[in-house]
C-alpha cells in the first residue's frame, strides 16, 4: 500500500523477480479501460512481463462497487493460491484494502428511484443542502463526507432511507473479511516534501505523455459525465473541467497537483490507522526495499 506516486508499482514488479508472487491491482482507476496515463497504469510491456489482475475489467461508464472488488479479489486470491503462489495486492485505494481485510457490512443494493429523486433535489438545492441532512441522521458520515461529495452523500442518504439505519452503523457490522493471514506494507518517502515533488513530476510526465488527449477521448464519447466514479478520479476530474471550459489551462496543473496531494494526505491518514503495518522508506530504492520485503516474507 502507499500514497499515490510513492513507487508501489515499481516495487511490486521488482518483487516478482524475487518471490513466487502474482499481482492483484487494488486501484479504483486502473479497473477502467482507456484510463491508462492518468491512472499510472503499468505499460502493456510491463503487464506482459508482470501480469496484473483486476486491471482493464470495466468500461468507464460501468459502475464498480467496493463489494464488487472484494468478490473479485477473493476469487483472484484463491486462484493464485491454488497454484502455490503468493497473492501480492498492490494499490492505493484504501477503502478496497480495508473492506477486503476487515469485511463489508450487508448494505442494500442501490435504488434507482431514490437516487433519481436525490439527484433532482440536489439539482435544485445543491449537494451541500443534502449533506446537511446527514448531521441529524448520521453525524459521523456528516463529519467524514465533504459537502460537495455527491456520490457519498447520495449513498449515505439512500442507505438511511432504505434501512432506517445510518451508514456508519451499517459499516460497524462488517462481515466476511479474509481468513488468510496478511502481511501489510506501506511504501512512502519519509519526507512529505519529497512525495510532493514526485507528485508534481509525475503529473508533468503524464501531460507530456498525452493525458489531456486521453481524457478528451473519454469526453467526446458523450456517454460519460463528471459525476461518474471513473471521471471523478483525481486528474481526470481536473482535465474534464478544463475540457468543459470550467477550468482555464493555466490553472489546470496547479489544481490537479493540489488535488493529488490531498489524495496522498488522505491515503496516509488511512495508513496510519492500519494495525501491524510495516513502513518502507521509498528513499532506499526499489532493490533494497524488495530485498527487505523478500527477507521479511520468508
Amino acid at each position: 500500500m502507499g500514497p499515490t506516486a510513492a513507487g508501489k508499482s515499481d516495487l511490486a514488479m521488482a518483487l516478482c523477480d524475487q518471490l513466487p508472487v502474482e499481482i492483484i491491482s487494488v486501484d479504483s482507476a486502473m479497473i477502467y479501460r482507456g484510463m491508462d496515463i492518468g491512472s499510472a497504469k503499468p505499460t502493456p510491456e510491463e503487464q506482459q512481463k508482470y501480469p496484473h489482475r483486476l486491471i482493464d475489467i470495466k468500461d468507464p461508464a460501468e459502475s464498480y462497487s467496493v463489494a464488487d472488488f472484494v468478490h473479485d479479489a477473493k476469487r483472484e486470491i484463491a486462484d493464485i493460491q491454488s497454484t502455490g503462489k503468493i497473492p501480492l495486492l498492490v494499490g492505493g485505494t484504501m477503502m478496497y484494502f480495508h473492506a477486503l481485510a476487515h469485511g463489508l457490512s450487508d448494505l442494500p443494493q442501490a435504488s434507482p428511484k431514490i437516487r433519481e429523486r436525490l439527484q433532482q433535489e440536489a439539482d435544485t438545492q445543491g449537494w451541500p443542502a443534502l449533506h446537511a441532512r446527514l448531521q441529524a441522521i448520521d453525524p459521523e458520515s456528516f463529519a467524514r463526507i465533504k459537502p460537495t461529495d455527491a456520490q457519498r452523500i447520495q449513498r449515505a442518504l439512500e442507505v438511511y432511507e432504505l434501512t432506517g439505519k445510518a451508514l456508519t452503523a451499517q459499516w460497524a457490522q462488517r462481515e466476511g473479511g479474509l481468513e488468510q493471514p496478511i502481511k501489510a506494507f506501506a511504501i512512502a518517502p519519509k519526507d512529505r516534501v519529497v512525495l510532493h515533488e514526485r507528485i508534481a513530476k509525475r503529473w508533468h510526465k503524464m501531460i507530456e505523455a498525452g493525458f489531456i488527449e486521453e481524457v478528451r477521448a473519454l469526453y467526446e464519447r458523450g456517454d460519460l459525465n463528471i459525476d461518474m466514479p471513473s471521471i471523478r478520479c483525481v486528474g481526470y476530474r481536473q482535465v474534464w473541467q478544463y475540457l468543459s471550459g470550467e477550468l482555464p489551462r493555466d490553472e489546470l496543473d496547479d489544481k490537479a497537483i493540489a488535488a493529488t496531494r490531498q489524495l496522498a494526505k488522505r491515503q496516509i491518514t488511512w495508513l496510519r490507522s492500519w494495525e501491524n503495518l510495516h513502513w518502507l522508506d521509498s528513499g532506499l530504492g526499489v532493490n533494497k526495499i524488495s530485498k527487505q520485503l523478500s527477507d521479511n516474507i520468508h
